[in-house]
């Protein structure tokens, strides 16, 4: 039996218990992270020796703030973008959510206020669209490198961003918040808990850097959503236009529990508030034709 979905996506350990397989034969389409990233367990591989020493995150903010070409004093590394959310909440106190969106906004905002500075997504999370408004507030740009191209629009407000997207590797804790001022960033250094960015991902940064390619990145997935959507149509499903590396797809009730059964998993949306939705990262090539398959109703590789 396929276990039911949690609050967010990446479900592929958990439906692979259930089937009693190993993780890694999970075609996991829950979680939307970057199919084109360069190999960052390789990359880490390397640098094991930074277990043993405690992290400098200084070094590795002002790397990160030179390659993503934002003011240094602004920039505070995070534990991922989900701990980004996190302190940028508690320090500002206030905000509102318009939905649907991403559900950890809510979760952390201590005060809901409609009159105080709104949370948003670009690309929006679910539906995938890049949103062109410029106001003000928390945007939340951790797909915005596989969407447009670039790391940040550099908006009035706050930035989030996720380099476990955009490298694909949610078990490295990696985000950023860029803060609208420099007291605005120490301040969230400051509720930071100390350590918090572990020296291996602050060891692993430059080269992760180096391998950055948002454009390319950008390019690929816009070709390999494009082929995602043309399967799901190939077997009756209606996805909506995109520009994320995800597709949103309408009545698709029971999906989920269908494509699980044979080792892919996708994220169903109810915590979005949005019944009969469902939510498939783009694949690779590989993981495209699995998708096919699974579909198909024939049998995948778990």
């Amino acid at each position: 039996m396929i276990p039911p979905a949690g609050d967010h996506g990446g479900d592929g350990a958990r439906i692979a218990a259930a089937l009693g397989v190993d993780p890694d034969q999970i075609l996991d389409l829950s979680a939307s992270l970057n199919p084109f990233a360069p190999d960052v367990a390789a990359l880490a591989a390397r640098h094991l020796g930074a277990l043993r020493r405690y992290p400098d995150v200084d070094r590795a903010e002002a790397l990160l703030a030179e390659a993503i070409d934002v003011p240094e004093e602004r920039l505070v590394l995070t534990a991922g973008g989900a701990q980004a959310i996190a302190l940028v909440a508690e320090h500002t106190g206030h905000g509102w959510v318009d939905d649907p969106e991403f559900s950890l906004y809510r979760r952390h905002i201590p005060h809901l206020d409609p009159t105080a500075p709104r949370w948003r997504s670009d690309p929006h999370n679910p539906s995938g669209r890049l949103v062109a408004d410029v106001q003000p507030g928390v945007w939340d740009e951790a797909f915005l490198p596989l969407s447009a191209g670039t790391w940040t629009r550099g908006r009035p407000g706050w930035a989030l961003g996720s380099l476990t997207k955009a490298f694909a590797c949610p078990g490295l804790r990696l985000g950023f918040a860029v803060a609208p001022t420099p007291d605005d960033a120490d301040a969230v250094r400051r509720r930071r808990p100390m350590w918090a960015v572990d020296n291996l991902a602050c060891a692993v940064l430059p080269e992760l850097l180096d391998a950055a390619d948002p454009p390319g990145w950008t390019k690929r997935i816009a070709d390999a959503r494009a082929d995602t959507a043309a399967i799901l149509r190939r077997h009756g499903f209606a996805p909506e236009p995109s520009d994320a590396p995800w597709l949103l797809v309408p009545e698709s009730a029971g999906l989920r529990e269908r494509l699980g059964r044979q080792g892919v998993v996708i994220r169903e949306c109810s915590s979005f508030g949005l019944c009969n939705y469902s939510r498939i990262a783009v694949p690779g090539t590989a993981g495209m034709e699995r998708l096919d398959l699974a579909l198909a109703g024939e049998s995948g590789d778990a």
